[in-house]
């Protein structure tokens, strides 16, 4: 194959034959396992999908577990001349995680974390989150220095890739400048670990040539005055686009030339495996300030002054953007008042930070005079309150999907990110402005960390004609003019080059760099097959191509912009499609159903969209918490469960309305299987069980040791309360009511533990008790959702006559339950048990904290009702050392899922049981859930007042 430079791009781009795809394909079935090639278009569509305007469909996706699954596979592509893209979580902007060839995914292992020298380093795998990073540093006071708006999302190896850098780390403290060391993975399938003395020692005899190549360059560019000069003087503001070329110029030692060329070259130049990154200072005391002005050239020259101040972050939100943060928690504005600052306002939200509370008064009050001579609407002040700071930071992190939820239904929503040097700010925003006007984008608008002149702006975009997509060219060719010729700056300061940049990477940078940037690539990728067609493109039009469709698909779902914030909570990431592929699959499908394509090929997709998108969902919402716009993927797949289900509707009312004796079967099958556990044993009654689910094709429930016994719900009917003390209602879910802990466990029932800590507390007790009363969940999630209401409607009757209206407080064992009861009336005065032990068991019994270690899961509808915090508070109370597992924020077992459809559970704890060894026991505030804990965990759970009884014995 020849050799890559501008010429020979485009004969590359087609390199992929069939004959070599055959061959290809062949040699990764015999050399992978097939569960880690995904062939399937389903799949394969729906992995085809990041953040950015691009949608291509991969030929093949590929699982890789580790490195020298990864090393396999680059020499399988060098011998068949078929290019790899490295996709790390799918967050780009700028279409640099998208292809038509192979993607390549990592597998959950990849998330390896090693703090060094007491937290000032941090060694991290590549499919680590950028939060997980921080939140293992919390305890050192550090953090890693890039803080990407998507932190909570991205990936460290999309970070690096990207040289990601974000809101108040700026040019200082990118991945660029806060590197130690990495682990890189070349084209060729060499190795290098530039913290290892020995790996080095090996990578200068296997690679001399390469290492002398770039040592070369460097020296040959380090005495080309001009164009060093023209370098440095790029790289004083941010700067992402085309290759790191400030490398060559930093370093001598061409190891760090190397490692240092990768940190933003979008896996075009070799696979990042693990970095070494020297973290900063976090400063306990905090204060952020929204400062508003109604002139949007007052607000950058006060941003050009603040400059010289001590702030640490200063983001500029201009009007439109204001107007999409109204109503958002911590805005301080209605819609009437964004309206009358006028459509030329802007708001600045700065943030200082120090290590006194002192020190932070001080240090804002010097903030605040850089601003006096500017005319801002109302006095400036900063405020120190946590939630105050988290909801005003929410809402600049969340701006780019929230506005792009307003945009017209259909069309694609763009993001662009240019830099301009501080003291053109000013006269770049009006710029920009006026080219808004000029192509008829009328809802554009601008954002950005200010303090380093970095502007995003956002539109959206049609391209279903001619004159659409011509619009859009002569757009950006009329930006990359104004921002690289007109004001020396960067055409992409932080997003990355991708796609959408590539034609105009020349036009930023002149023919000499851009032919160097070139070279590097042929050093290092000569045979072209790292990440084709990314950061460097000689086809003019190629960010034209490949634009991503957003169709009108459904009501719930149309606002999506796919930017994935969803993913990391979904428990059926690592099963089958998280949220945004499903709503990417579900469009496609729609697509295809109004262009007419063929029965066959509809069906298929829409047979392989039951199970991926329909059965494997968990459907209880958590996705929601993220969605910067609130989309409920959940609810969505409950409609599509009501439609799929419908002629089973009255099948579920008929169990509702024999609900209690549908329970007493329950019962009695628990007691059957019971039986068959003390007669088989628990390696009899395994595969017993398996086998008899695999005659009924997977219809019957699994069977675990974990399976609870049944209830005791005589106990409850002989139940006689206090004749004295505050009164409570108590309503015992119906899976309190019917299971009882599993063989081997205590045998005391989750509402005789309740009733005994009321008891001791002095509570006067209304039991609300009754075979035939349900919340209705168990129908809601199955879409059944006229069935399930009314058997909440009639559960909400009943307490509201025992709480004599809302008089009496209702308290419920079971979180789920409580969820969806407290939603039907805001009158009632419901009780979740953590709320309840906290406020009214903590101040009436004496808590001892038990001496052991103990893992604690947070449901789903903890975390939605707000409670995450205090169920940790709870735990903590009752137990010294407590352990939440990191990346389980949803079991997965969705009320009986973990029963029909056990991978779902399996999937989603699967790294359960290596982060609670050292736990004696779990607790939680969901039985089923426990169920699926104890399970996959190997440590018995309960629910958490079993461990508020234990504490206060």
């Amino acid at each position: 194959m020849q050799s890559l430079n501008p010429k020979h791009a485009k004969q590359i781009e087609s390199i992929i034959i069939e004959d070599d795809w055959s061959s290809f394909l062949s040699a990764c079935r015999t050399t992978f396992e097939s569960h880690r090639l995904i062939e399937d278009y389903a799949r394969r569509f729906s992995f085809g999908t990041d953040a950015s305007f691009y949608h291509m469909v991969p030929k093949l996706v590929i699982k890789i577990a580790d490195e020298q699954q990864l090393r396999d596979l680059l020499n399988i592509a060098l011998e068949f001349n078929i290019s790899l893209t490295f996709r790390g979580a799918g967050t780009s902007l700028s279409g640099q995680a998208v292809t038509d060839s192979v993607l390549v995914m990592l597998e959950a292992d990849w998330d390896k974390i090693r703090i060094l020298d007491d937290g000032q380093r941090i060694e991290l795998q590549a499919g680590v989150l950028g939060a997980d990073a921080n939140r293992v540093l919390t305890n050192f006071k550090r953090k890693i220095g890039p803080d990407p708006a998507s932190i909570n999302v991205c990936k460290i190896g999309g970070i690096v890739a990207n040289n990601s850098s974000g809101m108040c780390c700026g040019t200082a403290h990118n991945t660029y400048q806060t590197l130690s060391s990495m682990r890189v993975i070349l084209a060729d399938g060499g190795l290098l670990d530039s913290g290892n003395a020995d790996s080095i020692k090996r990578f200068r005899l296997t690679h001399a040539k390469l290492l002398s190549e770039l040592k070369a360059l460097g020296r040959s560019i380090r005495a080309n005055t001009p164009l060093a000069d023209k370098i440095r003087r790029k790289y004083k503001i941010k700067n992402t686009t085309g290759y790191s070329l400030n490398s060559l110029i930093d370093y001598q030692d061409p190891i760090e030339i190397l490692i240092h060329l990768m940190v933003g070259s979008e896996g075009t130049l070799g696979f990042v495996s693990s970095v070494t990154l020297e973290t900063i200072p976090v400063f306990p005391c905090r204060g952020v300030s929204l400062v508003l002005f109604d002139d949007m050239t007052e607000c950058c020259l006060a941003v050009s002054a603040l400059k010289a101040s001590s702030v640490d972050a200063v983001e500029l939100i201009d009007s439109r953007s204001m107007v999409s943060a109204v109503g958002k928690p911590g805005f301080p504005l209605d819609m009437r008042a964004v309206v009358r600052l006028g459509n030329d306002a802007a708001a600045l939200l700065l943030e200082s930070s120090a290590a006194s509370q002192q020190e932070l008064l001080k240090k804002n009050r010097q903030i605040l005079i850089f601003l006096d001579d500017f005319k801002t609407v109302g006095k400036p002040h900063f405020s120190s309150e946590p939630t105050i700071i988290e909801e005003l930071w929410s809402i600049r992190k969340g701006l780019f999907p929230s506005v792009g939820a307003l945009r017209k239904t259909g069309t694609t929503v763009i993001i662009e990110d240019v830099s301009f040097p501080i003291e053109s700010l000013a006269t770049g925003v009006r710029d920009l402005q006026k080219l808004f006007i000029q192509f008829g984008y009328d809802d554009a608008l601008i954002f950005g960390h200010a303090l380093e002149g970095n502007l995003h702006f956002v539109f959206s975009q049609s391209f279903d004609t001619e004159p659409d997509r011509d619009r859009y060219r002569g757009f950006m060719d009329a930006v990359c003019h104004l921002v690289a010729i007109d004001n020396n700056g960067s055409l992409k300061a932080e997003h990355g080059t991708g796609r959408n940049i590539a034609p105009y990477v020349e036009l930023e940078w002149g023919a000499e760099a851009y032919s160097l940037m070139w070279e590097i690539k042929r050093i290092f990728d000569p045979r072209g097959i790292l990440n084709l067609g990314v950061v460097l493109n000689d086809d003019p039009e190629i960010h034209l191509k490949n634009l991503k469709s957003m169709p009108a698909a459904h009501p719930l779902i149309d606002k999506c912009i796919e930017c994935g914030f969803c993913e990391p909570v979904c428990p059926s990431r690592e099963l089958s499609l998280t949220p945004r592929q499903r709503i990417a699959l579900y469009r496609e499908i729609k697509q295809k159903q109004r262009s007419g394509d063929s029965a066959e090929s509809i069906n298929k997709l829409l047979k392989s969209f039951s199970y991926l998108g329909i059965d494997t969902c968990a459907a209880t919402g958590l996705c929601e918490e993220k969605c910067p716009v609130g989309i409920n993927t959940g609810e969505f797949i409950k409609e599509l469960r009501q439609e799929q289900n419908q002629k089973w509707s009255s099948s579920a009312n008929l169990i509702a309305r024999h609900f209690g004796g549908v329970t007493q079967m329950v019962r009695g099958g628990l007691e059957v299987a019971h039986a068959g556990h003390r007669l088989l044993s628990t390696t009899g009654m395994t595969g017993f069980a398996k086998g008899l689910r695999r005659l009924s094709g997977n219809q019957l429930p699994i069977w675990t040791p974990a399976m609870p016994r049944a209830g005791k719900p005589r106990r409850l009917i002989n139940y006689r309360p206090a004749i004295a003390g505050d009164e409570l209602v108590y309503w015992p879910s119906c899976a309190a009511s019917n299971f009882a802990p599993p063989a081997g466990r205590a045998q005391s029932t989750l509402p005789e533990i309740v009733l005994g800590l009321l008891d001791k507390a002095g509570f006067r007790v209304r039991l609300a008790y009754d075979d035939s009363l349900c919340c209705g969940q168990p129908f809601d999630s199955k879409g059944h959702r006229n069935t399930a209401d009314a058997k909440r409607q009639e559960l909400h009757e009943r307490l509201k006559e025992l709480s004599d209206g809302g008089r009496i407080p209702i308290l419920c064992d079971t979180s789920p339950c409580m969820l969806r009861i407290q939603q039907l009336d805001s009158l009632l005065r419901f009780y979740d048990p953590i709320e309840f032990a906290l406020e009214h068991l903590a101040d009436r019994l004496q808590f001892n904290p038990i001496n052991e270690n103990v893992a604690l899961h947070i449901t789903c509808s903890t975390r939605k009702m707000g409670l995450a915090d205090k169920a940790e508070q709870l735990a903590k109370l009752c137990a010294e050392q407590v352990v939440i597992p990191v990346g389980i924020d949803c079991c997965g077992f969705a009320g009986d899922k973990g029963f029909v459809i056990p991978e779902l559970n399996a999937s989603a704890l699967r790294s359960l049981k290596g982060q609670i060894e050292d736990c004696s026991q779990g607790y939680s505030t969901s039985l089923t859930c426990e169920i699926g804990l104890m399970h996959h965990g190997g440590k018995p759970y309960s629910s958490i007042l079993y461990l508020v009884d234990q504490a206060c014995r």
